[in-house]
């Protein structure tokens, strides 16, 4: 079995779990209880006619971003088995539970909008602008490339910490920044509110990896 596969399967478990998760919750969430049968059905209705469009920032959102993470789960997976080094693995088990949990909650609210998980659009459109991706696997701004990514798998020791660090801060600015036009343009509470919470989370770790960059004599 080759590296790429071993680092993939716990990633795809963990991320197959936190769905199942994260649907239950949304459905914990949308639920509401009724005094009758005929008010269920139209809080139903309420909720079905509520949904945010297939072209809105919400949807357009949930599917970019879940996207993005998934990568950062995985580049995650991949330097915690190439480290020895207990703040770099530290940070990586806190990128895989919240990216993956977010994951979850965002492919739930689509599964709940009805909404397809995948879309023919360019990304990034519901910003109002396209982009031109890198190319190699690299979607989206801040993504890695696969060679990028195949040089971490290759990497061991300081070597390995270095680099994620550099392509997590990438990742982590891009990403900061597509949740900010969430956060200030979405239609829904629940987009807006974990958007403006990845800014900030997102941004106490790009600090955070520049002050492991110094330790290790490297920057961004």
């Amino acid at each position: 079995m080759t590296s790429a596969a071993r680092s993939s399967r716990p990633m795809m478990l963990a991320g197959g779990v936190v769905l199942l998760l994260a649907l239950g919750l949304v459905v914990l969430m949308l639920v509401r209880p009724s005094s009758s049968a005929g008010s269920a059905s139209a809080g139903g209705s309420a909720a079905a006619s509520a949904a945010p469009s297939d072209t809105s920032v919400d949807a357009g959102f949930a599917r970019d971003m879940s996207i993005h993470h998934q990568q950062a789960v995985e580049m995650s997976f991949i330097v915690r088995d190439r480290t020895s080094d207990e703040a770099v693995r530290r940070l990586a088990y806190d990128i895989i539970n919240t990216q993956a949990n977010q994951r979850g909650m965002m492919l739930g609210w689509l599964e709940m909008w009805g909404r397809a998980k995948s879309s023919s659009a360019p990304p990034m459109e519901w910003m109002g602008h396209t982009i031109t991706p890198r190319g190699d696997g690299s979607l989206m701004p801040g993504m890695a490339t696969d060679t990028e990514l195949d040089e971490l798998r290759a990497a061991k020791g300081e070597d390995a910490e270095v680099l994620f660090l550099k392509l997590m801060t990438s990742h982590h600015q891009a990403g900061a920044e597509m949740a900010q036009a969430a956060a200030d343009s979405a239609d829904t509470d629940a987009i807006r509110n974990l958007a403006a919470g990845m800014v900030r989370g997102q941004q106490s770790e790009i600090a955070l990896m520049a002050d492991m960059l110094t330790e290790r004599g490297a920057k961004a």
